[in-house]
Formats: C-alpha cells, structure tokens, sequence
C-alpha cells in the first residue's frame, strides 16, 4: 500500500493544503481537524485520492477533478460545486446546494442533502442515500439525480434534459417536471448508479421524473422538422433584409 501523506489543519493551512494538491500528480492524503473548514480539498485536478477525518464548511471538494475526496463527517453549502469528473462521497449529510453546477463526475452523499442539490447541474451524476431538500434539481440540463429517500417540494423545477430517479415520497414537483415510465435501460442506469456509489437498492423501487418540455421555445422532438423548414437561416434572412420594419420603426 502507498504511503499516506497526512495534513492536521489544526497545525497547516487550507492554503498550504490545496496548494500541495495542486502540485502533485499522484498520492494518497489524509486531512485531520478540518473543523468546518471552507474549500478543503478544492480544485483538485490530479489522480490523488484524499480522505478528510471531519466535518467541513462550504465549497469542499469544489471545482473537483479526477481522482477521490472522501469525507468522514458532514458539508455545508455547496460540497463538490462544479465538479467535473472523478468522484466525491461523504458518509454523512451535505446542507444546500450539494453538486451544485457539476459537469461531471460521481458524487455520492450517504446521508440527506439540503435544498436545491444538483440545482443547474450539467452531467454530474448525484446520489443520495437519504432525503433531498425543496427544488433539489433546480433547472438540472443534464446528469441524473438519485434519492433512496424523500424528495421535498418542488422537485426537479425547470428542468431541462436530467434524469431524476427517487424510490421515497415526492413532496411535489416544480414547474414543468412530470413523472414519466421507468424502460430497461432507465433501470440499466440506475443499477450502474447504484453500484458505483455502493448504497443497497432495487432499481425496481424507483420513479423516475423529468422534464415536459412545455417551457421550451421549440419542441425538441420536432427539431428536425423546424430545420428542415428553414430554422434560424430564414431569422438571418429576414434580418440581412432590414429586419421585420425595413424603416426602422419601433
């Protein structure tokens, strides 16, 4: 096994901290006494694999990519926000904002998460072990969201094209979030999810929730057609031949 490098953040700063994993391209770390500590463990971009012993304040874990940050404790606002890729598991819960953002990557909470978790999310896959919090999946364009809990209200509002999967209760769903059929290969992702973040449950137990597609400015399902009418090229048209009042006029 390789040796662990260890940081007591009673002693160093976070400063110190993140700057060494910035400088590195491999290794195993280990931090003590974060003591809710802000941006532990942030901007990761190297193969490394950190273990932080304690609970930690906002924005850990932020801006993640490729390798593993583990939390043995509980995150305030905004674990792993605009994660990218690799992975970001605490055993105990994350407050608002959980995800937030995420381009990619894995993030796995074991306990609950607050409001908002995966607001706008773009790619990252977030599952949760417990309950998520009010608007969770806020405006979410792309990833899945997993809940083996409850969902609180307004899940999913203003979605775009993520996937939301929760085996508990949903409290309500927000604007222009509906239920929808649970296929093969929806339970095909969600056995993978599940696998990857280690938390015990059957695919079968869950909804599955997204988007109707009502707020859009365009169908997406009648995409090809609306090009194949002319699309945006007739808008460039129209404006190369003076706009819609060739005299100017209001």
């Amino acid at each position: 096994m390789s040796d662990v490098t260890t940081f007591d953040l009673a002693e160093q700063s976070v400063r110190e901290l993140n700057q060494h994993l910035h400088d590195v391209e491999g290794g195993s770390f280990r931090v003590t006494n974060p003591r809710g500590a802000h941006a532990v463990a942030a901007g990761i971009d190297a193969d490394v694999a950190v273990e932080i012993d304690g609970s930690v304040g906002y924005y850990c874990a932020g801006m993640h990519q490729r390798g593993t940050v583990r939390i043995d404790g509980n995150a305030s606002t905004g674990l792993a926000e605009n994660m990218m890729s690799g992975t970001v598991r605490i055993t105990g819960s994350a407050t608002m904002s959980a995800g937030a953002t995420g381009h990619g990557g894995l993030l796995v909470v074991e306990g609950n998460a607050g409001a908002r978790c995966g607001i706008s999310m773009k790619g990252i896959d977030i599952v949760v072990g417990g309950d998520v919090g009010h608007m969770s999946a806020f405006m979410a364009q792309a990833g899945t969201l997993v809940v083996l809990g409850d969902a609180a209200d307004d899940l999913g509002d203003s979605i775009y094209e993520a996937e939301i999967y929760v085996r508990g209760s949903v409290a309500s769903l927000g604007t222009d979030c509906v239920e929808k059929p649970v296929e093969a290969e929806h339970l095909a992702v969600l056995t993978d999810l599940l696998e990857r973040s280690g938390l015990d449950a059957d695919p079968a137990d869950f909804r599955r929730y997204g988007s109707a597609r009502e707020l859009y400015n365009f169908h997406v399902d009648d995409i090809d057609a609306e090009l194949a009418d002319g699309g945006p090229d007739e808008v460039d048209a129209e404006l190369a031949d003076g706009g819609p009042d060739e005299n100017g006029a209001a």
